[in-house]
């Protein structure tokens, strides 16, 4: 375990809340059921205020199940002893749930309430909970796939309006935020957290390696990790494959999908009906992604949208040399033939193009994920946890 740590941040912002102090209680809602996205970085930050001595944090989680009253996120909070309010739905527009959410916010007394999606932000100001506490809502991005999305966007940007800030994971939302009206007073940028982890076991990468290519070593393992939705690009990086089999001199190769998602049932369509699905994994969700980072040789990021990706700092974390779509806070993150290779989005002989360069040249392979390793210093929890706490502290002491 980390030692405990005093954060840098400003003293005049601390104040109070400084060591032996009064701490400051934060309310986070978070709807996930797995470990994705939103829910990595809210357990690092947790993790990070259990350990800090100045300033003093306390927080408190709010989560909605509704059918299974248990599911992956729930067991981890309440595994590192999170203390977590669960609120419990019959439906997606359980209208109830306002009032369990006032009586759970007022019990828990927050001075600053921190949401993480659609549902939180419309929950915090329709019950007017954003009178009574500060309010950051972070912003992960929108999706337009259907009329459902779009309807919940527009929810989404009236809720907005009451937040005291607006927190986002790359400068391109905040531009867009702007875009929308949003003060830019009111807007902050903060990337995605990673932690460092002890290496993957040789024999579990072996075990998997071999389950995944059999007895052919030489096979070169093509990793995406991500929800199978349309904006993520997964068609595209499914044409990718087909081009790549269509050009001689390319080694032995296979591409895995690590997720789920509402689009699994259509690419495993269109993988059979291109005459891949020989080439192609789909791997489900798994609770456990680091095997498959460190039994790859190439990560492949096909989105049409991204914000600050996860799933980038985990291959950068793993060591995986990098081929990525050029798409919101990707180019914040790494830079194109210094990191990663970057394409454009839905260009799939581009990304070919690029994959052919990474499996023919093992020193660029090398070099890409070495570059990318030592970028990880800017994505600390522990700079995370500084950069978060400034905002609360900002709005409760009125000091910038």
């Amino acid at each position: 375990m980390d030692p405990v740590h005093t954060c840098g941040l400003d003293q005049r912002t601390v104040g109070e809340f400084g060591q032996n102090q009064t701490p400051l209680r934060v309310l986070v809602m978070v709807e996930a059921y797995t470990l994705n996205g939103v829910a990595k970085p809210v357990l690092e930050f947790c993790r990070e205020a259990a350990r800090s001595v100045s300033p003093r944090v306390e927080i408190s989680l709010m989560t909605f199940v509704r059918e299974k009253p248990d599911n992956e996120f729930l067991r981890a909070a309440r595994t590192e002893g999170f203390p977590i309010d669960v609120i419990q739905e019959s439906g997606r527009l359980d209208l109830s749930i306002i009032a369990k959410v006032r009586d759970a916010v007022r019990h828990r007394n927050p001075q600053v309430i921190w949401t993480n999606n659609t549902k939180s932000n419309f929950l915090i100001r329709a019950s007017g909970l954003n009178r009574e506490a500060k309010w950051v809502a972070f912003y992960h991005g929108h999706t337009y796939a259907n009329l459902l999305d779009r309807t919940y966007n527009q929810i989404d940007r009236w809720s907005h309006r009451g937040a005291d800030r607006l927190v986002t994971v790359c400068g391109k939302f905040a531009s867009d935020l702007a875009a929308r009206g949003v003060q830019s007073d009111r807007i902050r940028v903060q990337h995605t957290p990673i932690r460092i982890a002890d290496p993957v076991p040789a024999a579990v990468v072996r075990e998997l390696r071999n389950r995944l290519c059999g007895a052919n070593s030489e096979t070169k393992i093509l990793l995406t990790v991500g929800r199978l939705s349309k904006e993520k690009g997964h068609a595209d990086l499914l044409r990718t494959v087909a081009e790549l089999r269509r050009r001689s001199g390319i080694p032995t190769f296979r591409l895995v999908l690590v997720g789920d998602g509402p689009e699994l049932h259509a690419l495993e369509s269109q993988s059979a009906s291109m005459g891949i699905g020989d080439v192609v994994d789909f791997a489900g969700h798994q609770g456990n992604v680091r095997p498959y980072y460190a039994a790859s040789d190439i990560f492949c990021l096909p989105s049409h949208t991204e914000g600050s990706p996860n799933v980038l700092l985990e291959a950068m974390e793993a060591g995986v040399p990098i081929v990525a779509t050029a798409v919101g806070g990707v180019p914040e993150m790494v830079t194109h033939d210094r990191h990663a290779l970057l394409i454009g989005a839905m260009d799939a002989p581009g990304m070919a193009d690029a994959m052919v360069r990474l499996l023919a040249d093992s020193a660029l392979r090398a070099r890409l994920a070495s570059a990318a390793r030592e970028q990880l210093a800017a994505h600390s929890p522990q700079q995370y946890f500084q950069n978060v706490t400034s905002i609360f502290l900002e709005l409760v002491t009125g000091i910038s």
